[in-house]
């Protein structure tokens, strides 16, 4: 069945088949993706969907207005795992979707789903997927977004862009972020949540522990967030702004997620965390530097900052993980003084779009 014809026809109100969605496994573009759960909920409101998740990313499924459930299958990122795709496709098959959309444009994203039999596959033409894919779209090279790519999947073939996506949602019961806090020893007050992280060397705005020391010298608490990874950062910036900082980083990624629910105001790389905290309406500064905000920047417009360099350098954006040329200035130029000041005015209620 042509899904878009049909929906065109009807509206398909009453259709009640599920939805897979394939999506994106990077924390921050899993978190963007719950734009195309929005969507697919406005355009068929009773229909279940569900979220094919990693181990790391199941966390955020709990938070996601208008998901079912996720499903945790981990796959490799390096090889095919046949043995793998073939149990995903079995529990697939028992869940009888009537759609899967593929957001991933590899040939991998799209196996367990044809050997499922769902029997409508949705995607971009990608990576000759021809039989995997069985509703092509065209044309993805003219959105100008990752956000448009996949959001538009989630339309009718054809459908013009809004002039904007729903914004991503995450939404966390103030009971449990008053059971997080009680359990790590907070306070219910405003706290400044850090997040120094980031897929990528170039992306790390490097002067945290200095304005840690700024903010616990301002009265402010300080919470530092991340993954494993951060371990290190987090005891640098413990050690600047002691004993008024705390290291909340840790193997949990719902851990992140209610530190993020639980702050007054998080400061934060591009990176994943930067996304989460968006997503829930906490108010976000999001640093950048190598990456291009009109592309990556935080989705909640009403939630988040862009803290950028007003002297834009001639490289800007490199999109390099690695920075190859300016000795890091994009980032080296924006200070902790100023990062500080804009995060005091964030939690007063004054404005807060402000390049430095």
């Amino acid at each position: 069945m042509n899904i878009d014809s049909h929906f065109d026809r009807s509206g398909e109100r009453s259709d009640t088949r599920p939805i897979l969605i394939i999506p994106y496994m990077w924390i921050g573009d899993f978190v963007r993706n719950h734009t195309v759960v929005r969507v697919l909920k406005e355009r068929w409101p009773n229909r279940p969907v569900d979220l094919l998740t990693t181990t790391l990313c199941a966390p955020l499924v709990d938070y996601m207005p208008g998901v079912r459930s996720g499903i945790v299958w981990d796959l490799p990122r390096s090889r095919l795992a046949v043995r793998r795709q073939f149990g995903l496709a079995e529990l697939l098959r028992e869940r009888n979707y009537g759609t899967a959309l593929v957001l991933p444009r590899t040939w991998k994203a799209a196996i367990a789903p044809t050997l499922a039999g769902i029997p409508e596959r949705v995607g971009w033409i990608g990576e000759f997927r021809f039989g995997l894919i069985n509703r092509w779209r065209w044309g993805e090279s003219k959105l100008p977004r990752f956000i448009d790519e996949n959001a538009a999947l989630a339309q009718p073939d054809g459908a013009p862009l809004p002039p904007e996506w729903p914004v991503p949602q995450l939404r966390v019961p103030a009971d449990e972020i008053a059971r997080w806090r009680q359990a790590n020893g907070l306070s219910s007050g405003a706290a400044v949540a850090l997040a120094p992280g980031s897929v990528g060397p170039s992306k790390r705005w490097t002067y945290y522990p200095e304005a840690a020391r700024l903010l616990i010298e301002r009265g402010l608490e300080v919470w530092v967030v991340g993954g494993p990874a951060e371990k290190g950062l987090a005891q640098e910036i413990v050690a600047a702004g002691s004993p008024g900082v705390r290291d909340l980083t840790g193997n949990d990624l719902r851990n992140g997620v209610l530190a993020m629910a639980a702050a007054g105001v998080a400061i934060s790389n591009d990176s994943g965390l930067m996304h989460i905290a968006a997503a829930l309406g906490t108010p976000t500064m999001g640093i950048f530097g190598p990456t291009s905000p009109y592309l990556w920047a935080p989705l909640n417009g009403l939630a988040a900052t862009v803290v950028q360099h007003k002297s834009v350098l001639s490289c800007q954006p490199c999109q390099l993980t690695v920075c190859r040329k300016n000795d890091h200035r994009c980032m080296r130029d924006i200070a902790a003084s100023e990062v500080v000041g804009i995060a005091r005015d964030v939690l007063a209620g004054r404005e807060r779009f402000v390049d430095v």
